[in-house]
This record gives C-alpha cells, sequence and structure tokens, in this order.
C-alpha cells in the first residue's frame, strides 16, 4: 500500500503517518518526491484497515500496489531511480554507464592492461570477476582474494569503480570490501539468501537476469534486495538460453523498455553473455543504447585469444573504443550521453 501526501504536506503530517502505520504493526518507508511525499507500508498482507491512515491530514489517497512484487514497481514509486556512486558516477539518470573490462582477472599485468584500455576509452567501472561460476569444474574458477586484491590495485592505478561478483552470502562482505558494485550473477538470481545478504550489506547490487527467468521473476528477485532495506539496484538484461546454437542465448532487448514501463529500477545491457559472439557485440551494444539502456556491460581483454574465459566473446581495446565513439552518437540522437572522464579519449 501507498499513502500519497496533497501537494504541500507538512514534515509533522508525514510523521504521523509514519506513526500510525507503525502503531498498525507495519514498517513505514516515506519517499519524498518532486511534487509531493509518498509514504509506504510494508509488511501488507492484504488485511491493512487503510481508514485510519486515510482519516489523517494531509492524506490525498490511498494506492494498493497490485504487482505481486511491490518497491521495485512503478507504483510505488513514478519517478526514476538513479544509484549514485563515488566520483560523481550515476546509473539511471541521463548518463549512460559503462562497465569494461575482463571476464576473470587473470594476472596482474592482465588486469591492469585492461583497466588502462577501458579508461582511455571512457569506462566509468572496471568489471573483472575474482569468483567465476563455471559451467564446468575443470574451468577457470578465478584468482579468489588475490583477484579482488588486483582489482583493487586497478582501481588505485586508474580511478575507475569496481564491479565484481559474489557467488554467496560468505563471499559477500569479501567482495564488498573491494566492489563499489556487487554483481549478483545470472545463475544466484533466485538464491534468496544471497538477494537478503546484498539487500543488508549496504552496496550498490547489480542484478543479472537469469538464464530462464521472465521479467517478473527478475523484479520478483529484486525485491528481495529492496524488501531488506537496500534501494540501490541495477538491472543487467545479459540474454535468455533460447533453441537456436547459432548465439550463446537470446538476447532480450524487447525486456529494455518492459523494465522501465514496469519499474523505476535501472537497466543496463550485457550483449558480450547476450550473444557470446564477439562479432555480434558492438551490433547489440549500439541496439541496446537506442532500446534506452541505462548503461553496457561489455567484455574487453588486452588478447582476447589468450583469455582464460569468455575470450570468443570478449572485445579487444581497439574494438572497444570503436563501440565507444559510437554508442555515443546514438546515445546523443535519443537526447543521453556517456560522459568523458577526465584523461579518456571522446
Amino acid at each position: 500500500m501507498l499513502v500519497v501526501m496533497r501537494p504541500g504536506a507538512t514534515a509533522e503530517e508525514v510523521r504521523a503517518v509514519v506513526a500510525t502505520i507503525e502503531e498498525l504493526g507495519y514498517e513505514a518507508r516515506p519517499m519524498p518526491g518532486r511534487q509531493r511525499t509518498t509514504v509506504g507500508l510494508v509488511g501488507n498482507d492484504g488485511r491493512v484497515d487503510g481508514s485510519r491512515i486515510e482519516a489523517l491530514s494531509g492524506v490525498a489517497e490511498l494506492i494498493h500496489v497490485t504487482k505481486p512484487y511491490k518497491q521495485v514497481s512503478r507504483e510505488w514509486r513514478s519517478e526514476p531511480t538513479i544509484v549514485r556512486l563515488a566520483g560523481g558516477v550515476t546509473i539511471g539518470g541521463a548518463d549512460l554507464a559503462i562497465m569494461a573490462g575482463p571476464c576473470s582477472v587473470e594476472s596482474e599485468s592482465q588486469i591492469l592492461e585492461a583497466a588502462r584500455a577501458v579508461r582511455a576509452a571512457g569506462a566509468t567501472v572496471l568489471r573483472g570477476g575474482a569468483f567465476k561460476p563455471r559451467s564446468s569444474p575443470y574451468s577457470f574458477q578465478g584468482l579468489g582474494r588475490e583477484g579482488l586484491r588486483l582489482l583493487a590495485l586497478a582501481r588505485a592505478e586508474t580511478g575507475l569503480l569496481i564491479i565484481t561478483e559474489a557467488m554467496d552470502a560468505e563471499q559477500l562482505d569479501l567482495v564488498a570490501e573491494v566492489a563499489d558494485i556487487v554483481q549478483i550473477g545470472a545463475r544466484n538470481m533466485q538464491n534468496y539468501s544471497l538477494l537478503r545478504s546484498a539487500g543488508r550489506g549496504g552496496k550498490p547490487v547489480l542484478l543479472k537476469r537469469g538464464l530462464s527467468a521472465t521479467v517478473q521473476d527478475l523484479l520478483l528477485s529484486a525485491e528481495y534486495i529492496l524488501a531488506e532495506g537496500n534501494p540501490d539496484v541495477i538491472l543487467c538484461e545479459r540474454g535468455l538460453r533460447g533453441f537456436d546454437s547459432v548465439t550463446r542465448n537470446l538476447f532480450d532487448l524487447s525486456a529494455i523498455p518492459v523494465v522501465h514501463h514496469l519499474s523505476h529500477l535501472p537497466i543496463i545491457a550485457d550483449p558480450s553473455h547476450g550473444t557470446g559472439r564477439r562479432d555480434m557485440v558492438i551490433p547489440m551494444a549500439r541496439a541496446a543504447v537506442a532500446a534506452g539502456a541505462d548503461g553496457l556491460l561489455i567484455e574487453v581483454h588486452p588478447t582476447p585469444e589468450r583469455a582464460l574465459s569468455d575470450g570468443a566473446q570478449s572485445l579487444d581495446p581497439a574494438q572497444f573504443a570503436t563501440l565507444m565513439r559510437e554508442a555515443r552518437v546514438i546515445a546523443e540522437a535519443i537526447g543521453r550521453s556517456i560522459p568523458v572522464p577526465v584523461g579518456a579519449s571522446a
């Protein structure tokens, strides 16, 4: 349930609504807006008597949220969520966030070379897996703690923010010590204990869509994180498992406008995993920007042919620079922009 306050409602009137909701045994979450404040009632099991709240001074109306997900819905919050990171980086506003780097951290020289290259082209966030969930137990699983140390080293040298994956609740605190954004991967989208832990952790979370998940499944998983008190959630479209073997996955570009219609959360696109083919990454990245994605997550490796994981879908630095030039043109055509960090090339 949402309590919509009248324009100009006083802080005292909002506090009275919060107090009444808490007296009823529920949690109240005030959400100031540009024109008026709303107060969300959390924990509604469908039996709330709204008459006490509706009669309070300053209350305009009560809105019952009809979606199975509540706090991530546009009914709950009409204004887009903007996730604010260090250094003035934002995700969800007019600027597009570009996250790029190798699938896995392999060595100090590899991650530093990748970080320098993506920063020079205009990325603001460095991606790189320290812990890697792989389909085969015999595949490279990442460097673990050493990978986190190398990511921190790359941030210290380049100023790039860090996104890296936590695979379970036990890893979460370790990853959060280094990461500016904690990634929850497709295989863990419905790992509810991990989602709850991420909701209590306080770090922004990038939540990838599961391999066979509907948009509603994705939003319900995001609800777990918001329900624990963390509003800084970034959704990610990374492709679904399809029946055609020509591409690794079926990259669902339509999910981007659908999510924007249903939810206030930002959504970025991962065309690297979405296609699994280097020659398709740039075309699909361009399409994702045109479709309204709030950012891109791109795999970039200094020497893709030597990559220990996902080399077939990784761009080399020159290809990534080409993508950035083209993506800026498309962003500007639809009234958005890709900022150029200080020292990067436009």
